[in-house]
């Protein structure tokens, strides 16, 4: 059997990329789009919780308010675009090196106009912050125009498959023009515009990252399609996590090591692959995975769990 040499190695090619930084501009300034260890210390981020309900039901997700789990689609409390700004400015005094605002949570940042507002508000006031907005991407082909007015410059787009029926089990239900649509046409039109909305962003100049929850027996063996389809639409970088089996999928189980690196390797041919993602609170404030002043900020006694959801 004839040897690949040691740089065809799916593994030596995803270090070897992961040592020089994807994104010039955003490494040390944003720690979800750096790619470096030491890009992704440097800089602070504050979620704002001010997505107040979701247009999609994915089988995995599980949204709640409490101040103990340390996951995605969780906050103690919604705040208001007035709190948000009130929020940002006590954030700013209280870490030095806040760098990044974003909403993450914990429901859908597009599904209503707060996030928005919020947005516009804080870019009004202090310009110099990046903005960056987590989304499924149902609405982004309406509103990618408006992120772009409001100062948002990096966007996370969650897709989870690019096959409709796949996408049917992931969510088997979205909220579509004031109608619920199920199964494959919901996957189809979840599907259709997370691709176009993609698109669009990228047009407008907005850098741009892709979720990707790894489900073995589901979306496993689909990773690179997803991939190839998402860096077509103008992503710039993909970030596979590992499903914690809860909600409508706890019967399955979590992706091994070997299931982990096979998806990133699949991924890796066609877009850079983010590996430092800490999985954070809607509300979670500091530097990802290594300071926390959630307590601080909002006075609120939360402490980590060691479980989370994909909100």
């Amino acid at each position: 059997m004839t040897e690949l040499p040691f740089s065809a190695c799916p593994a030596h090619a995803m270090r070897t990329a992961a040592m020089a930084p994807a994104f010039p501009e955003l490494e040390g300034r944003h720690p979800c789009f750096s790619t470096t260890a030491e890009g992704h210390a440097r800089a602070a981020r504050l979620h704002l919780p001010v997505a107040p309900g979701c247009n999609i039901a994915c089988a995995f997700c599980r949204r709640d308010y409490n101040r103990v789990e340390q996951r995605p689609g969780v906050a103690a409390r919604l705040l208001t675009p007035d709190e948000a700004v009130a929020t940002t400015e006590r954030a700013r005094r209280l870490v030095p090196n806040l760098a990044v605002v974003g909403v993450a949570g914990p429901g859908d940042p597009l599904a209503s106009d707060h996030a928005i507002d919020a947005f516009a508000r804080i870019h009004a006031r202090w310009p110099e912050l990046t903005l960056c907005v987590s989304t499924n991407g149902l609405m982004l082909p309406e509103r990618a125009d408006d992120l772009a007015a409001a100062g948002v410059t990096t966007l996370t787009v969650t897709v989870n498959s690019v096959d409709p029926e796949i996408q049917a089990i992931i969510t088997p239900m979205i909220a579509w023009r004031r109608k619920r649509v199920n199964g494959v046409e919901a996957g189809r039109r979840l599907i259709d515009n997370q691709l176009a909305g993609v698109a669009r962003a990228a047009s407008l100049g907005l850098t741009i990252k892709i979720n990707t929850v790894l489900i073995p027996t589901i979306n496993d063996h689909h990773i690179g399609e997803v991939a190839a389809a998402v860096a077509k639409a103008g992503a710039r970088m993909i970030n596979v996590i590992p499903l914690i089996p809860q909600h409508r999928l706890a019967h399955l189980k979590a992706p091994s090591f070997i299931e982990r690196h096979e998806a990133r390797a699949a991924a890796a041919k066609h877009l850079r692959v983010f590996t430092h993602c800490q999985r954070c609170r809607a509300d979670a404030v500091g530097v990802p995975g290594l300071t926390d002043f959630t307590r601080d900020l909002y006075g609120d006694d939360i402490r980590a769990e060691p479980t989370f959801s994909h909100g």
